[in-house]
């Protein structure tokens, strides 16, 4: 039987139907100043809105950008220098950003000479607390504008309370897990990973957080925990070094780490 034209009259309930013009104000406006999610866009038509289309790539062009961005490691150690931290460059078994992109196995572990000169590094300076790794990721201006911050307000609060911390590990194109390894060749009780989050729509500037309580190859995600959308707009670096401190805190008290340990929000971690 051949097909019949679409009947879209009022007796075919399932026919499509013309937009309906937006009539008044549109009730999501008002939100649009609690959040840079994109909402009441409007349309023009059946369409978007030039602006919003335009808006929508540039905002993905930034993001391309932060994921292509180079960090600059050695200014950022001069940084950490000026506020009295030591720091140590080392590299994983990638060498450039399109192997980083394409081989993630390769940003989890260290080369050669990073791995042999680590265990030279911790015969000289013996068993400490924490061990941070610093870390380009997937948006390298997350680390330039907010690392020194957090890592400087973190380590002050937890040097206070008598934790014995590492000189700074700066290693490019490094991936999460990467933490494992420096912090089981330390001999570490905690590492700590801070890198560029994968960017966002709007959020090409984030950056995460992750530790892992005695640190070891065979670790999963499920042994580590995570702070994110650490940035101004987001969770601010002095903020997210509070609660970082207070979570590793907890961590070291409970001798755990990961899903077993949840942050209940205000000033102390309990577990799950």
């Amino acid at each position: 039987m051949p097909c019949s034209p679409m009947d879209d009259s009022p007796d075919n309930p399932g026919a499509a139907s013309p937009p309906k013009p937006v009539q008044g104000r549109d009730p999501w406006a008002a939100l649009q100043r609690h959040t840079a999610a994109r909402i009441a866009l409007g349309r023009a038509g059946a369409s978007q809105r030039t602006v919003s289309v335009l808006d929508f790539r540039l905002a993905h062009a930034r993001a391309r950008d932060a994921v292509h961005a180079s960090l600059d490691l050695p200014a950022l150690a001069r940084q950490f220098a000026q506020h009295g931290l030591d720091a140590e460059l080392l590299a994983t078994a990638v060498s450039d950003k399109a192997g980083y992109l394409l081989r993630p196995d390769l940003g989890r572990r260290l080369d050669d000479a990073s791995r042999e000169r680590l265990r030279d590094l911790a015969a000289r300076w013996g068993r400490r607390d924490l061990a941070i790794v610093i870390s380009d990721g997937l948006a390298a201006q997350s680390v330039a504008r907010h690392a020194v911050e957090t890592v400087t307000r973190l380590v002050a609060s937890l040097g206070a309370d008598g934790w014995t911390v590492y000189p700074l590990l700066l290693v490019p194109f490094g991936r999460v897990k990467l933490q494992d390894e420096i912090g089981f060749l330390l001999g570490a009780r905690h590492s700590l990973m801070l890198l560029g989050e994968r960017p966002g729509l709007g959020a090409p500037d984030s950056l995460g957080a992750y530790f892992t309580h005695r640190p070891r190859p065979e670790c999963t995600d499920a042994d580590r925990n995570c702070i994110s959308n650490i940035r101004p707009a987001g969770l601010p670096p002095a903020a997210a070094a509070g609660k970082l401190a207070r979570l590793l805190t907890e961590s070291a008290r409970r001798g755990t780490s990961g899903v077993a340990l949840k942050d209940s929000g205000g000033g102390a971690a309990s577990l799950s």
